[in-house]
């Protein structure tokens, strides 16, 4: 039986034209790579997207999931559940909060952001919020209208009451400036004017992701982010931090909050939370807040709310990110990954190299000088993009890309060798492409 052409059948590949898809059949996974059903291995550079931090197969996490399927593999979220209490206690020790947090589990990091969206409109008795232009926040109706980028149009019109503005971007400024000090300014002087125009005191929250994701793994200059909080508690704004991609260690701590010293009111949450081995997302909400449900009923709800083989497997790899020393290890790594990545600084198609932790962007142009992207903002791989992410998969290395961006976001157990020889194929696969196409 043919498989791959069964599944381009019959299966529906997101975000993608379908005519034209001819990825890998992977059938297995072991530590950092993917195999596929020939026998030919990738080296999973971006943790799928990036959500698999501790990588395939983890014996950990097999048999935490295993002795869960054998134990409860079904319990309603009326009804209490022991791994769900110890989940939530281990992330609200996780949490940037010292009163502590309650945890509200979802299916998926879109619900956790559609629910976040709910709690913060209850909480205010507020009707608007705010989110990034450059920002992915799901494809849910609500998620994808707090979502900034092209992803949004096909759920419009979308619901009402968000109101998008523009956060720095230092390569690219929309501020037409080139100092990071002054970028900063003039986006929060941006911010608050948008706030006037919308009156803050009818805005519920501010929705951001503190290190920008997929739309390119942008770090925000120094002071942004603190610069925000400061508007926020002058207009009573609740502050969300969607942290799906930057939970967990990504960052090199537990949340990005942790690590960039600016404290939000709620967090959203999914992929690292399991490492990706079952779905899993939630909302992290204060104490001070959550007090507010405990007379009134909570406004939302999922059938597969903190699902037993879910937590279960939360539980496990909070464990395994403990017991490990995960989070401290991608910090004394993060040198390692920067060197290596500057390497590719040398080939023109490469405008910049920039991240954090063992989350990083290669940005990628046709010249240096103008910054034109190799890949159109809005519109289907250019023939370059192509060619590179076809290099890419005959060199034996998978790769998130979005637009003209690179996503490099390796699996949190990635040995330094490993990271090294992944860089090396990826630098291959970038001469290839460029002679391919002249």
């Amino acid at each position: 039986m043919d498989l791959k052409a069964l599944h381009r059948r019959h299966v529906l590949t997101p975000w993608l034209p379908q005519g034209s898809l001819d990825p890998p059949l992977v059938v297995r996974g072991e530590g950092v790579w993917l195999y596929d059903a020939q026998g030919g291995r990738y080296l999973d550079l971006s943790s799928g997207l990036v959500a698999a931090n501790l990588g395939h197969a983890h014996p950990r996490m097999v048999r935490a999931i295993a002795e869960q399927a054998a134990t409860l593999a079904y319990a309603a979220p009326s009804l209490f559940h022991d791994k769900r209490a110890l989940l939530a206690k281990a992330l609200s020790d996780l949490a940037p909060w010292p009163e502590g947090a309650r945890v509200f589990f979802t299916p998926s990091g879109a619900e956790a952001n559609e629910d976040a969206l709910k709690f913060v409109r209850h909480l205010t008795g507020r009707p608007k919020v705010l989110s990034a232009y450059r920002s992915f926040h799901g494809a849910t109706h609500g998620a994808a209208a707090l979502t900034g980028e092209n992803r949004r149009w096909p759920a419009e019109p979308a619901i009402p009451g968000v109101v998008h503005f523009f956060a720095p971007y230092p390569y690219r400024s929309p501020f037409y400036t080139e100092d990071p000090r002054e970028e900063t300014q003039r986006a929060l002087d941006h911010l608050e004017r948008v706030l006037l125009h919308e009156d803050p005191r009818r805005v519920a929250a501010l929705f951001l992701e503190p290190v920008v994701g997929s739309n390119g793994v942008i770090v925000y200059p120094e002071g942004y982010l603190k610069g925000v909080r400061e508007i926020c508690d002058r207009y009573g704004i609740l502050l969300v931090f969607d942290e799906v991609m930057t939970g967990f260690g990504r960052v090199g701590t537990g949340f990005a909050a942790l690590r960039l010293g600016v404290v939000p009111d709620l967090i959203t949450f999914a992929k690292g939370v399991t490492g990706a081995y079952v779905p899993l997302g939630g909302v992290l909400v204060r104490e001070g807040l959550a007090q507010a449900f405990d007379e009134v009923p909570l406004p939302t709800g999922h059938t597969y709310s903190g699902h037993p083989l879910a937590v279960a497997a939360g539980l496990a790899a909070l464990e395994a990110y403990r017991e490990e020393g995960v989070f401290a290890r991608v910090g004394r790594l993060e040198p390692v990954f920067l060197e290596a990545l500057r390497s590719l600084e040398a080939h023109p198609w490469v405008g910049e190299v920039r991240g954090v932790g063992a989350f990083y962007g290669v940005e990628l142009v046709r010249d240096r000088a103008t910054k034109e992207p190799l890949s159109p903002w809005h519109a289907p791989y250019s023939p370059p993009m192509q060619a590179l992410l076809k290099a890419l998969l005959q060199e034996g290395v998978y790769l998130f890309a979005k637009h003209n961006v690179l996503i490099l976001a390796p699996p949190l157990t990635i040995r330094e060798e490993e990271f090294r020889e992944g860089v090396e194929r990826l630098g291959r696969a970038l001469r290839r492409a460029g002679v391919e196409v002249g």
